[in-house]
């Protein structure tokens, strides 16, 4: 009988380790220059398919440069990928030994002992790449952060959502910065931020508002109120700064470098161009030396949902993100 009990507990326990890895996916890495670096990717927007864009961008840092990488996502009560639960995020524990951070996170209300582990880890001074809706990462009273860390908060859309799409512009007296090695023809067919970055910031790209969604397009003649100037101009003139860098010191006394692009939806980081630039500003950040030309070829198949809020993939867990594996539509 204490056989069988000893038995039943063991396979409770080895039940409960199996389930409680199940809520998030770690990419074991191949050798690179990367090797006995960590990098934990913060998925959690409602809108730009982030669940879907920053697993992509982890397979290609684990297997095609040597960095360990783990995805953490926003779940319901079934373990399931569900960005609109700003509540929640899986596993943050794995923050405890990140050596940077990528985020693409909008309007998270995380409990204390969620944002702790998050806050902790900023505080250690590792690098910080925000996407997209990171500059509006958090609500309430964890609100302030995109201003106070990644230089800017959310203003508007500068371009018309999801009617002119953005075509990257390597900014004047940047074109040897290392984050833009073999970066080229970085297309976005989400829409151009509204962004002022601080002074203190080095735009590395502008982002020309274009006419339609098509790579191709001409840029828009529209005009609107630049806030900044506090007059109306054309929408490309000038453009909004889409990335750029600056150096933000934590309450620890640490400072991390950071690293902010306004792109960064699932399908705009189809653009090779913009997947290069966001691993080259991962290897900046941790004082590697930046590739020429960084390999970004997809590790499986690619094949994001169009952004949009409620449609995302129902009913897919993160095990469905593992190495060898093409997404299921979902329910």
């Amino acid at each position: 009988m204490k056989n069988l009990f000893a038995t039943l507990i063991a396979l409770f326990l080895i039940n409960f380790t199996l389930n409680a890895a199940d809520d998030h996916i770690v990419y074991a890495p191949k050798d690179g220059p990367g090797k006995g670096k960590h990098i934990v990717f913060l998925c959690g927007d409602e809108e730009y398919r982030g669940e879907e864009g920053l697993p992509m961008m982890a397979k290609i840092l684990s297997q095609r440069h040597g960095f360990k990488c783990t995805v953490l996502f926003s779940l319901n009560d079934k373990g399931e990928i569900d960005p609109n639960n700003q509540k929640s995020l899986s596993n943050p524990e794995a923050l405890d030994s990140a050596d940077a951070i990528v985020m693409l996170l909008r309007f998270r209300t995380w409990p204390d002992e969620i944002y702790k582990h998050f806050d902790d880890a900023c505080n250690r001074g590792i690098p910080v790449i925000g996407l997209r809706t990171s500059t509006h990462a958090f609500r309430g009273k964890l609100g302030g952060f995109g201003k106070r860390v990644l230089g800017e908060r959310w203003v508007s859309h500068w371009g018309a959502h999801k009617r002119e799409a953005c075509r990257g512009v390597i900014e004047p007296g940047a074109e040897k910065n290392p984050i833009l090695n073999g970066v080229t023809d970085v297309f976005a067919d989400s829409d151009v931020y509204e962004a002022y970055p601080p002074k203190d910031a080095k735009i590395l790209m502008r982002g020309l508002v274009l006419e339609n969604m098509k790579p191709d397009s001409k840029p828009s003649t529209r005009q609107k109120r630049n806030r900044e100037l506090n007059k109306v101009t054309g929408v490309n003139d000038p453009a909004m700064a889409v990335a750029w860098t600056r150096n933000h010191k934590w309450p620890s006394g640490k400072t991390s470098p950071i690293f902010t692009s306004t792109m960064g939806a699932a399908t705009d980081l189809l653009s090779e161009g913009l997947r290069r630039m966001i691993v080259n500003a991962i290897y900046a950040g941790l004082k590697l030396e930046v590739p020429k030309k960084a390999n970004v070829d997809y590790v499986d198949p690619y094949k994001p949902l169009f952004y949009g809020f409620n449609t995302f993939r129902k009913g897919l867990k993160p095990s469905d993100h593992a190495l060898g594996k093409v997404l299921p539509k979902g329910k």
